[in-house]
């Protein structure tokens, strides 16, 4: 009887931890032209050319699991969504990146992160030509 007990308990405590789950913690958001090998932007920048790459590296700092998306806009208007589900053992950066074979137009862009559908922070660039 006391085998028993002991190995529903052990069950439902394997059961309970596996369902439990850290959350990501963002602490910077980077823009930039390049990345670097860890995933994080290499060359920072905010102004862009139509011709660029656009990249943005989520960086988290601590250990976590869940869904970051990067909803990117223009001029106010919806351009394009990316989710990746991720888990971390410790700090990490996911990746981003848009870009468009016939340019982008000029003007004001953004985009906005979110954890776990959370809107956790957002950055604004330019494309000029």
């Amino acid at each position: 009887m006391r085998l028993l007990a002991f190995v529903l308990f052990a069950g439902a405590v394997i059961t309970l931890s596996g369902c439990s789950r850290q959350s990501l913690h963002v602490s910077t958001i980077q823009v930039g032209r390049s990345l670097n090998s860890d995933n994080s932007v290499g060359a920072h920048t905010m102004q862009f050319k139509p011709s660029d790459t656009i990249y943005v590296a989520v960086l988290t700092d601590a250990t976590g699991s869940g869904k970051i998306t990067a909803r990117w806009t223009y001029s106010g208007r919806p351009v394009s969504d990316e989710t990746k589900s991720v888990s971390y053992r410790g700090e990490a950066a996911t990746e981003f990146h848009m870009e468009n074979s016939g340019g982008f137009p000029p003007g004001d862009y953004r985009v906005e992160i979110l954890v776990d559908d959370q809107k956790v922070g957002e950055r604004d660039f330019k494309v000029a030509r």
